[in-house]
């Protein structure tokens, strides 16, 4: 009898430990869960932010190649003989002004300006390069906000810089291996060869 009675004591004490550890497990669980779909949902929106601001530079290089009546007619189209950057540099008015008036329409800028917009288009659509990607698009996007002085909605905030911010973000999130090439881009041999392509 009396070990029966330390027995049933023994079952009781342990029952609730059981019971406690078991109750536990499912609010873990779900606690896992809701971490992990706020990951996803973060990730999904950050390549879709990365697609938009991509489809942006593609669609302003395209515009810029062919003219296709957006912002560029197609008489000033760059097939066409026109100057993508002369418009542009040519109507600054801020510090920096002398500068850009300089090499507005110079060839070897508008080159560069329209492989800039190229690159950026592409490597944010596919998810491929986004360090690259990265750096140079904020260091355009820089240059360009420079020669946008002064901004007219803000003392010196304007969409160049919000631009250059966003393409930091999705480097350092990695919003390329989400919905794009970024995944397969890396484990390239090109890359692992040359890091600075990622």
């Amino acid at each position: 009898p009396r070990v029966d009675a330390a027995a049933s004591i023994a079952a009781g004490a342990a029952a609730p430990a059981v019971d406690r550890r078991d109750a536990s497990v499912p609010a873990r669980v779900e606690a896992a869960g809701h971490a992990l779909s706020r990951e996803a949902a973060a990730r999904y929106a950050w390549a879709a932010a990365r697609l938009a601001l991509g489809s942006i530079f593609l669609w302003a290089f395209l515009d810029k190649l062919f003219g296709l009546g957006h912002s560029t007619a197609s008489a000033d189209s760059v097939l066409n003989g026109g100057n993508p950057t002369k418009g542009f540099l040519g109507a600054s008015v801020g510090p920096f002004s002398g500068i850009y008036h300089d090499i507005a329409g110079n060839v070897v800028v508008n080159v560069l300006f329209m492989a800039g917009l190229a690159f950026l288009g592409v490597a944010l659509m596919s998810g491929v390069a986004m360090r690259l990607a990265a750096g140079a698009g904020a260091l355009m996007m820089v240059l360009m906000w420079s020669a946008s002085l002064p901004p007219a909605n803000h003392v010196f905030m304007d969409e160049h810089l919000v631009y250059a911010i966003v393409l930091i973000g999705l480097a350092l999130v990695k919003a390329g291996d989400t919905i794009g090439l970024g995944r397969i881009w890396s484990r390239s041999k090109l890359v692992r060869r040359l890091p600075w392509l990622e």
